[in-house]
Formats: C-alpha cells, sequence, structure tokens
C-alpha cells in the first residue's frame, strides 16, 4: 500500500512538472512573437502588408511588412519608394546632389532617370506600366506658399515615353478657362486604370488646385482648389489628399467622393505630409512627425471612422506591397 501511494505522489508529481513546463514553453513562444510583432508595427499589421522606406539606423533601406506582422529588410536604399504589380520606383541619390529614379520590374533595373532635384514623391499605376515621381528644385521648400519649385515627371514603360515635367503640357484650364500659367507647379501624380486620366496637385502663386489631367492629350483640368498630393483609390471614386487649416495651418487628410463631391476629413492626421497610399478600397497608410518624434505610418480608415493607428516607427513612403 505504502509503495503504491508512493508511485502514485511520483506521478502526480512529474506530471505537474509537464504541465508547468508546457505552460512556461506556450508562454515565451507568445511573448516572443507578441514583442516580434510589436518591434515590426505598433498597433498591429495590415491586412495587405506594407511597402516601406525604413528611416531607423540611416540606411534607408525598402522593407516589407507582411500581414503577420513580420518585417524583411532589402538591400535596395531608397529616399522615396513605390511598389504596383510587379514595378517598383526607387528615388535615390546617386552622388552627393544628385539623385536618380531607378525603375524595377521584379528584380531588373529596366530604367534610370536623372533626376533636378531632390526626391518629394513617387508613384506607379496599378498596371505597373506608369511610372511618376516628384522633386523639389535645389534649395525649394514648402515653408512660404508659392515660394518653392517642383517638377513632375511621367514614364511610360509601354511606350518608353519620358514627360520630364508637366510643366510642357500645352493645354491647361483653371476654374474652366483655357490658363496656361508661367509660374505653374504639379506635383503627386496619381494614375487611373487606363494609365491615361490621372490626378496632381497644380499650384499658382498663393493657391492650389487639384487637376483631373490625360496624358495622352497632354492636358489639365481643375477639380476643385485647395487640394495636394492626391491618390486615387483603387475602386477609382474617391481621391485622398491633404489641405491646409487655414492659411498657413498645418495639413489634415481628406477623402474626396468624385460623383457626390463630398468630401470627409480623416480624423487624427493633423500635421500629415505626405501623399497617402491606399493599401485597400477602406484604408489609408500615411507617414508624418509626431510632435518630438520621429517619422511614423499611420494608417485610418477612409470613411472617416475610428482613430489613426501607429504601424511603423522611424519609417516613410508607404505602399502596398504590390
Amino acid at each position: 500500500m505504502l509503495d503504491w501511494l508512493g508511485r502514485h505522489r511520483v506521478a502526480v508529481g512529474v506530471a505537474s512538472m509537464v504541465v508547468v513546463v508546457v505552460a512556461v514553453a506556450v508562454y515565451v513562444v507568445s511573448a516572443v512573437r507578441s514583442e516580434r510583432a510589436g518591434a515590426a508595427a505598433p498597433g498591429g499589421a495590415v491586412p495587405t502588408g506594407l511597402r516601406f522606406v525604413d528611416n531607423g539606423g540611416g540606411r534607408n533601406l525598402v522593407s516589407d511588412l507582411d500581414p503577420s506582422g513580420a518585417r524583411t529588410a532589402s538591400d535596395l536604399s531608397c529616399l522615396r519608394v513605390y511598389t504596383a504589380n510587379g514595378t517598383t520606383v526607387c528615388l535615390r541619390m546617386s552622388a552627393p546632389g544628385a539623385y536618380v529614379a531607378d525603375v524595377r520590374v521584379g528584380e531588373a533595373l529596366v530604367r534610370s532617370v536623372a533626376l533636378p532635384g531632390t526626391p518629394s514623391r513617387a508613384r506607379v499605376s496599378a498596371s505597373g506600366q506608369i511610372v511618376s515621381w516628384t522633386v523639389f528644385v535645389t534649395g525649394d521648400s514648402y515653408l512660404a506658399p508659392g515660394g518653392f519649385s517642383t517638377r513632375t515627371g511621367v514614364l511610360n514603360l509601354a511606350t518608353g515615353v519620358l514627360v520630364e515635367s508637366l510643366e510642357d503640357f500645352p493645354t491647361v484650364v483653371v476654374d474652366g478657362k483655357r490658363d496656361k500659367r508661367a509660374n505653374a507647379n504639379y506635383w503627386g501624380v496619381t494614375v487611373a486604370g487606363d494609365d491615361t486620366t490621372f490626378y496632381a496637385t497644380l499650384a499658382s502663386g498663393d493657391r492650389t488646385w487639384l487637376v483631373k489631367g490625360d496624358l495622352s492629350r497632354k492636358s489639365v483640368t481643375t477639380v476643385r482648389e485647395d487640394a495636394e498630393c492626391p491618390s486615387l483609390s483603387p475602386d477609382e471614386t474617391r481621391v485622398a489628399y491633404k489641405k491646409r487649416a487655414g492659411r498657413l495651418g498645418g495639413w489634415r487628410l481628406f477623402v474626396l467622393d468624385l460623383a457626390s463631391g463630398v468630401e470627409t476629413e480623416v480624423p487624427g492626421s493633423d500635421g500629415v505630409d505626405d501623399q497617402a497610399a491606399w493599401l485597400d478600397d477602406a484604408t489609408l497608410a500615411y507617414a508624418k512627425v509626431p510632435t518630438g518624434g520621429v517619422p511614423t505610418i499611420f494608417t485610418s480608415a477612409a470613411d472617416g471612422t475610428g482613430g489613426p493607428r501607429e504601424l511603423v516607427r522611424a519609417a516613410s513612403s508607404p505602399s502596398p506591397r504590390g
């Protein structure tokens, strides 16, 4: 009887130890997974994944964040990046004070275009065939409305045609009238699915407009005033853009319904200085610098519900993984 009790106690003790070991192992694995996800994407990942420039360490490496929250860095260094349908545009420094736009299809470099200034915006159409970029001319800045100059170029990979500057387009309609302005600036191109229709910002003096353009006809027409850095939704029914709160106030994101003309503010986007990217028809990603912080990528619901969600710190230039 005593022997049986002894064996029973040993068995119970061993079983208890196994339970404890298994529980500890589960806890450790869960903790590691949580730590990795938190380091990769504070606030959680996004269903579609994300491509961005990692600004940590000063190397500006292009990195991917997959839906699970895992973060993978490449050896590609860019100041701005965007990917769609296998085509990637990388705006990078080629030498001190010199910049280029490298266009890759898959891993292959297919075109490299010298840029006349500092990279600001980059986009690729959904088909992967139309690539665009905006640069600041040396010494320019956003600080004074009308006091800076930009150059916006567009490359058609299907035809090889390069438009070095939208300022060369001959047909410009402002507020319903033909008006070719000598001091016009364009920036922030976003292209529709037909690879011809596009939206962009037109600025002249202290005024800015959202414009709708046609690459084949080389024309632009103003849609509405006070809108910058547009981004067309995947379903092409809405345009997200930033605009100032007052003449010299900070920028905020808004979403315009193209059919109704209704404009919806994106809460918590104060201070954004980016061309927002649509991760899907419901979600916007954008970078901004919180007060006293570092560049950080946030996501927000495009319908204006809820607040922003912090996604990746020390990061900029968000795009879908493409």
